[in-house]
C-alpha cells in the first residue's frame, strides 16, 4: 500500500465518523453557506502572476515544513503580496491541517480559497462551503469516472469551483468533463514523490481550453514559471517554497515582484 492509499484509506474513515458527529443540516447553517463565493478561474485568466499561495505545516514528503506562524499571518501575507488565491491544507494526520485552518483563513482574507483535501464524499464538499471556501480540489488519481462527475457536479450546485488535479494522460483523458473549472498537473508524483515540470509540459497540450491550466508542486524559481507559461498555464500552486521560510508572506511578495518585473 503505497502513501496515497494510505491516506484515502484514512479518509474514508475520517468522513464516517464526522457523519456520525455533525449532521448535514449543522453545516447547512452555517454562517458560510449562503455566502457568494469568488471565482479563482476568474482571476487566474487576468492576473499577471498567476500564484496561488499554499498553508502547509507539514507533508509526508517533507515531515515538519513549518509550525511556526498562524494561518492568519501566513495567508494575510499571502494577499498583501499579491497572490490570486490561497490553498489551504484541511487534512490532520498527514499535513498537520484542520477545518478551522480554512475557516481562519477565510475570517482574514478576501481572495479565493481552496480547500486542499482528499475528497472521496459529497460530505466535504458540504465542509468546504460551510467553512468558507470557494472552490475544493478533486485528484483523479483516487477517483473513478463516475466520482469525479458526480462530486464536481455537486460542487458546482453549491457554487463552488472545482479544480481537478491530474498526474499522467490516462487519469486526464478520463477527467475532461464541463463541471470542472480548472485542471492542475501535479508535477509531483503522488505514489513515489518524485517531481518534474516534464509532467506540467507533456500534459499541457492534451487540457482543453475551455478549462483553465494550473501547474502544482515543485515550483520554486521564477525560471519554473517562465518555462510553464509557454505552454498555456495561467496557474502556478506553491506551497512549501514560501512556508519553509522565516516570513512567507514575504517570501510571496518578493517572488511576485520578481515575476512582474
Amino acid at each position: 500500500m503505497n502513501i496515497l492509499d494510505k491516506i484515502i484509506f484514512d479518509k474514508q474513515r475520517e468522513v464516517v465518523l464526522k457523519k456520525s458527529i455533525i449532521p448535514v443540516s449543522q453545516l447547512e447553517s452555517s454562517v458560510f453557506f449562503g455566502r457568494e463565493t469568488i471565482s479563482l478561474s476568474q482571476k487566474l485568466k487576468i492576473s499577471s502572476s498567476g500564484i496561488i499561495a499554499e498553508h502547509k505545516r507539514r507533508s509526508p514528503s517533507k515531515s515538519v515544513i513549518n509550525h511556526n506562524f498562524t494561518v492568519e499571518e501566513v495567508v494575510k501575507g499571502y494577499e498583501n503580496a499579491g497572490a490570486c488565491g490561497i490553498s489551504v491544507l484541511t487534512d490532520g494526520k498527514y499535513f498537520g491541517g484542520s477545518l478551522d485552518d480554512l475557516l481562519l483563513a477565510r475570517a482574514s482574507v478576501n481572495i479565493p480559497l481552496l480547500r486542499k483535501e482528499f475528497i472521496v464524499d459529497e460530505y466535504q464538499i458540504l465542509e468546504a462551503k460551510a467553512y468558507g471556501a470557494d472552490l475544493i480540489l478533486l485528484i483523479a488519481a483516487v477517483l473513478t469516472r463516475e466520482e469525479i462527475k458526480s462530486l464536481s457536479e455537486f460542487a458546482k450546485k453549491l457554487g463552488l469551483e472545482v479544480l481537478l488535479e491530474v498526474h499522467n494522460q490516462e487519469e486526464l483523458e478520463k477527467s475532461i468533463m464541463p463541471s470542472l473549472d480548472m485542471i492542475g498537473v501535479n508535477n509531483r508524483n503522488l505514489k513515489t514523490f518524485e517531481v518534474s515540470l516534464d509532467f506540467s509540459k507533456q500534459l499541457a497540450s492534451q487540457i482543453p481550453d475551455e478549462f483553465v491550466k494550473v501547474s502544482e508542486s515543485g515550483i520554486s524559481s521564477i525560471e519554473a514559471i517562465s518555462e510553464l507559461r509557454p505552454y498555456g498555464y495561467n496557474g502556478f500552486l506553491i506551497g512549501e517554497n514560501f512556508m519553509k521560510t522565516d516570513n512567507a508572506g514575504q517570501a510571496a511578495t518578493e517572488f511576485i515582484k520578481q515575476l512582474n518585473i
